[in-house]
């Protein structure tokens, strides 16, 4: 096994994302948004409804949120004062799986058993108090199907989750029948929502002039609140902007998505999302060296980029690579999250197309949450830039908010929206 410097010099060009790829993006994106919502069977977007349009800011009360979209599922206990204001009292957070002990996330898991555990979660939030009466808002990011904000049919597991008889199900029906033989019957889940639209409306809560909602995080999707030009009420439009798929693949984009569960679908999520980079990159890296590599994990590949990663490069590698080798890693990691960020740029800005139409951009806040997003410099700083890049001079009237909590104060802020 040696190292093939031509190779790392193609698989850093593979990931290049250039001015003429990011403004196609921006007008296929923007076009596939209107083709969904006129349902176009073609389109590979079809937005969502959640049925909810955006708070006031003055909701109030007290609530128990389910946040599950990923990896962890977190139950918490919220309380709602008015003027944007809010205080996440109690929190508990457990893993889906825990390796030797317990997986309820994979084929093998079962909906009881998964439903089972997240009243669970719920009964330890609440410090097994049965009493008391709580409306439970749930951020529930899979696609979903909703006709009301109060459950949604799970369409399609994403993220690698496979639990059978799940898909084509009411995720609240189950969840309350779930809570009923734990004898939380004090506890009824009031609405369900997409974590996109909940960190909209978290920080619609709390902030003016928010126009898109974004998960930038393990997944990623996009949000908005749609118009209908005055036929119905404004409502917010659940992108599942991961399924776009009119970006070219190269080869390691097409060898992780054979690999993947759900072959052939979740294209822009497969080459955005903090779930599937470090896979990239270990594809790459092990094309370069004639050999097959686990993926790294995000926090790894943020230790490469940001130059703290020779030990680990050089370890997997199990050869004693160069500082220039190990800058060509560096490189190609950095290409793998520039072109992630100039992707997820693409999305907002061919959004605000579709919003705006022909007019005038003015004033406009993306509301971001996800731990990839805070924590990888680099993207942040290639949004910027190519946001500057597509938008030229009205790029300054763009603001990114960095959205923490947004899951479980936005399924509170919805709850208290459908009872208010």
């Amino acid at each position: 096994m040696e190292w093939n410097g031509q190779k790392a010099r193609e698989a850093i060009e593979a990931f290049a994302f250039g001015p003429e790829e990011l403004i196609a993006a921006v007008e296929v994106f923007k076009s596939e948004i209107g083709k969904g919502l006129a349902g176009d069977a073609e389109s590979t977007l079809k937005p969502l409804p959640s049925y909810l349009g955006l708070p006031t800011g003055e909701e109030q009360g007290e609530f128990i949120t389910l946040d599950f979209g990923g990896t962890n599922v977190r139950a918490e206990h919220v309380r709602l004062f008015g003027g944007g204001k809010y205080v996440q009292a109690a929190r508990v957070a457990k893993p889906l799986i825990v390796p030797g002990r317990y997986n309820h996330a994979g084929r093998g898991a079962s909906a009881a058993g998964l439903f089972g555990f997240l009243a669970e979660i719920i009964d330890a939030v609440l410090g097994g108090d049965h009493e008391t009466p709580y409306r439970l808002g749930h951020t529930f990011s899979f696609p979903s199907a909703q006709d009301s904000p109060r459950d949604a049919k799970l369409l399609s597991w994403t993220k690698e989750l496979a639990v059978p008889d799940v898909e084509g199900r009411w995720v609240n029906e189950r969840l309350n029948e779930a809570l009923l033989s734990r004898g939380l019957s004090n506890v009824r889940p009031t609405a369900i929502l997409n974590d996109t639209v909940a960190v909209l409306l978290a920080a619609a809560y709390q902030w003016d002039g928010v126009a898109i909602g974004s998960i930038y995080a393990t997944g990623f999707n996009a949000c908005y609140l749609e118009e209908f030009g005055g036929e119905k009420q404004p409502m917010v439009m659940n992108l599942e902007a991961g399924n776009f798929g009119w970006l070219d693949q190269n080869e390691y984009d097409l060898a992780l998505d054979a690999a993947s569960e759900k072959k052939g679908e979740q294209t822009l999520e497969k080459m955005v999302s903090g779930r599937y980079l470090g896979a990239l990159f270990s594809r790459a890296f092990g094309d370069i060296l004639g050999e097959t590599f686990p993926a790294v994990s995000g926090e790894d590949l943020c230790r490469i980029i940001q130059g703290e990663g020779a030990a680990l490069l050089r370890r997997m590698a199990g050869i004693p690579l160069t500082d220039e080798q190990i800058g060509e890693c560096v490189a190609l990691a950095e290409a793998i999250v520039r072109r992630s960020a100039r992707i997820a740029a693409a999305v907002y800005v061919g959004t605000f197309r579709h919003i705006l139409g022909n007019a005038a951009l003015g004033v406009q806040n993306i509301a971001v949450e996800g731990s990839f997003f805070t924590h990888m410099g680099i993207a942040r700083v290639a949004l910027r830039d190519a946001l500057q890049e597509i938008l030229k001079d009205e790029a300054k009237y763009v603001q990114v908010l960095h959205v923490t909590g947004g899951a479980s104060l936005g399924a509170a802020i919805a709850a208290a929206m459908i009872e208010g």
